[in-house]
């Protein structure tokens, strides 16, 4: 935590021994694009990415412990440092590095089963693989546990939560039955090798929820103009669209509005005056979408205007009470 305006020291030890060859820092973007910020190599020393010199530097540059500080700057643009801060340590292993291969976001509606998945690309000696959840005060939760000795094993608090769908040494895989708002986060799947130890990979589960909208249709103080409403609910807040198909009619006075919700969604209403009907029926289309969540329509007709009918069944009627008349008038005279 830091206060606006003030230099921020940032710091990683590697805890074990190891023939690291470079340490790099990277920034996290909330849309899982990360940026290279700074790194330190035996080889190459200390070098900054131009886009943040003067604003990155080293504090202790080393293969073992390396931190950064970030200096302070203005408000409006200091906010581009409030994301995550990645460290990443390059380990020499016969040439190579560890690869493993997994989601980094996997998004999943409220109330589904999740497939999370992790897979060593190299062949290492691994003992046991174990999915972890992160916790926000750092405390994470062992979900389960595969081992070549003891096979599988679920934690007391999960079983009939999560479940192995590929329990491997190289690839292992996992289900969430029916994920909730308190299952929404980040997972490590932790390979341990010999002689190596850990190595993790990293996938967070992010939840949409968007529930059918609403759509309502009511007559204005004008005789030409029918107020039109949609109303959508989800997380994150979702786009809610008006349309009429009939291309001589048309929107007009359109307002948008938004509440949130105390259990983490929001409301979103859509409301428009729809004009040119001129006794005319119509039909609305009313649709919500979320992210590349495929969107949601309803529809609804407007009726014609009975004022028109009931006009012309007047019209008729007078007519036909004119016409009798006019017999009768008739029959009198020649009756005479």
């Amino acid at each position: 935590m830091a206060a606006v305006g003030e230099d921020v020291h940032l710091s990683c030890q590697l805890m074990q021994s190891r023939d690291v060859v470079q340490v790099t820092w990277q920034k996290i973007s909330p849309d899982g694009k990360k940026k290279d910020l700074a790194g330190y190599s035996e080889r190459f020393g200390k070098k900054v990415n131009p886009s943040f010199q003067d604003k990155v530097e080293f504090k202790d540059a080393g293969l073992q412990n390396c931190s950064i500080v970030i200096r302070k700057e203005e408000p409006a643009s200091n906010s581009m440092f409030t994301h995550s801060l990645n460290p990443i340590f390059l380990f020499l292993h016969a040439g190579l590095t560890a690869v493993i291969q997994t989601q980094q976001t996997v998004m999943a509606a409220v109330g589904e089963d999740v497939h999370l998945s992790c897979q060593l690309m190299e062949s290492r000696d691994v003992l046991q693989v174990t999915w972890q959840k992160l916790s926000p005060e750092g405390k994470n939760k062992n979900l389960v546990t595969y081992n070549k000795h003891f096979g599988q094993t679920v934690n007391l608090g999960f079983q009939g939560k999560v479940e192995f769908k590929d329990a491997g040494l190289q690839n292992c895989s996992i289900v969430i039955r029916k994920v909730m708002e308190q299952d929404e986060g980040c997972y490590l799947c932790l390979f341990n090798t010999f002689p190596d130890g850990y190595l993790t990979g990293r996938t967070c589960l992010q939840l949409y929820e968007l529930h059918e909208p609403i759509l309502q249709i009511r007559e204005s103080n004008s005789t030409e103009e029918t107020v039109v409403s949609c109303t959508a609910t989800g997380r994150p807040a979702p786009t809610v669209t008006l349309n009429v198909p009939q291309q001589d009619l048309y929107f007009s006075h359109n307002s948008t509005v938004s509440v949130t919700n105390t259990n983490g969604t929001v409301t979103v209403t859509t409301t428009a005056v729809l004009s040119g009907l001129h006794g005319n029926s119509a039909q609305v289309r009313c649709a919500a979408r979320l992210l590349s969540v495929p969107e949601i329509q309803v529809f609804k007709k407007i009726p014609a205007d009975d004022s028109t009918v009931i006009i012309v069944f007047v019209v008729l009627a007078c007519g036909c009470v004119v016409a009798v008349i006019a017999v009768l008038l008739k029959r009198k005279y020649n009756n005479r």
